[in-house]
């Protein structure tokens, strides 16, 4: 991927998610759909398009699912607003033709019907032809509206609310054609709904390109920590010997002091616990350069921290280093997990032993400057890495707000006399 595609402006700060306002300002009116501008139309769903359930589970029998056949889309298969299918969920075409009403279009709408509303994706050309699925239900619309911005607003939180609130089932929430055919749903002109799918589209296109950037840069890390950390590539300027060290020969390893009880969200100190995310304490009892590493729990998640912090009874501490702290770091976070077995098939490891950690063995240079390089090299794409998901997480944060100012009139992309 070339950096230019990656070259898209920051969304404009009107787009900032606001508080909406009690009176009804100039310009607007109130409705079932809530605050919009007086051009919109408010309609039942049940005026803007048809629908169809998936077929029975009696519909399919277990001959008829065939590896790699016609994708048979359920709720799990609709992923962000996009439909992802898998090999091993698929039907032969003899059975799909079977259940010919239940063939999805392209303009389709696929909604998950069972248990997690919220799930809906356009269906496109290449996916014509793919079985709708038990959980799901198509919606196909008349043609008055445009489908993309359709789907950005069944996806709203107000309209998830209205289904989750009108479905039934007691232990998984089912949604039915009655409850969705009486959604009131906004409609401002066609030109304008096309151009605020657009603009959303243009968001999801950018989140797309940052997260295969993301993969792809994650990827090259990997590959450049087996390579660096096992001494099979070296780096420019170094060529000496290069050893298997022992983890309890290069640190002190102890475990914590406190109950999880003791923290104070509000606390001075922080407190590291079995978690992926820290919490805090009134008091410490570590005053060093450390790595923790959770001994249950997140079994094998580790933190990097220097200064006065209070750790769980139950996290590891590592302290006094006779190794380069950011080289162990790496050795630690590409390698532990894997020598504990933690993630196969058949593992089950509530905690981590002392002599687990003791033992854990790690190639390194003898050379410390080497270490030190390698360490840096890594740790810079670590940075890489992190830069990419805060401006990923900062771009879904824009599109949240981009969805409540353009699907409620609050910003206009199209003058209302030129989308009359």
């Amino acid at each position: 991927m070339n950096n230019d595609a990656m070259q898209v402006k920051d969304a404009a700060p009107r787009y900032g998610a606001q508080p909406v306002a009690q009176d009804v300002p100039p310009g607007f009116m109130s409705s079932a759909a809530g605050l919009l501008p007086r051009d919109w139309n408010v309609k039942p769903l049940g005026e803007l398009a048809s629908f169809r359930t998936g077929p029975f589970g009696s519909a399919l029998h277990k001959s008829d699912y065939i590896e790699g056949g016609i994708p048979l889309i359920n709720p799990m298969h609709i992923v962000d607003g996009v439909l992802v299918p898998e090999s091993e969920t698929s039907v032969s075409e003899h059975a799909a033709n079977r259940l010919a009403d239940f063939r999805l279009r392209r303009d389709d709408i696929v909604i998950g019907r069972r248990g997690d509303m919220g799930r809906c994706a356009v269906v496109r050309e290449s996916q014509a032809g793919w079985l709708c699925g038990t959980g799901s239900l198509i919606i196909r619309s008349f043609g008055d509206v445009d489908v993309t911005f359709l789907q950005r607003v069944l996806t709203t939180a107000r309209v998830i609310g209205l289904i989750e609130g009108a479905s039934v089932g007691s232990t998984m929430v089912n949604l039915n054609q009655t409850a969705l055919a009486t959604l009131p749903i906004q409609c401002p002109p066609l030109l304008e709904q096309r151009a605020i799918a657009e603009a959303l589209s243009d968001v999801d296109g950018l989140l797309g390109a940052l997260e295969a950037l993301i993969a792809k840069k994650r990827a090259i890390k990997q590959a450049a920590m087996q390579q660096l950390l096992t001494g099979k590539t070296r780096l420019p300027g170094f060529s000496g010997e290069w050893e298997t060290k022992r983890l309890g020969d290069v640190c002190q390893i102890t475990t914590g002091r406190k109950d999880v009880n003791e923290e104070n969200p509000v606390g001075q100190f922080p407190f590291f616990t079995c978690s992926r995310s820290h919490t805090f304490s009134d008091s410490y009892s570590f005053d060093s350069e450390a790595i923790l590493i959770a001994g249950n729990g997140e079994v094998g998640n580790l933190h990097y921290y220097k200064g006065k912090f209070e750790a769980y009874q139950r996290t590891y501490v590592l302290t006094d280093f006779m190794a380069n702290v950011h080289y162990l770091w790496q050795q630690l976070s590409t390698f532990l997990v894997d020598s504990l077995g933690i993630g196969k098939i058949g593992s089950s490891i509530p905690y981590i032993k002392k002599e687990n950690l003791l033992g854990f063995q790690f190639c390194s240079p003898r050379d410390p400057a080497e270490q030190t390089v390698i360490a840096t090299v890594l740790s810079d794409m670590d940075r890489e890495i992190a830069a990419l998901e805060a401006r990923r997480d900062k771009t879904r944060a824009i599109k949240q707000g981009m969805m409540q100012q353009l699907l409620t009139g609050r910003v206009r992309l199209v003058k209302p006399e030129a989308a009359a």
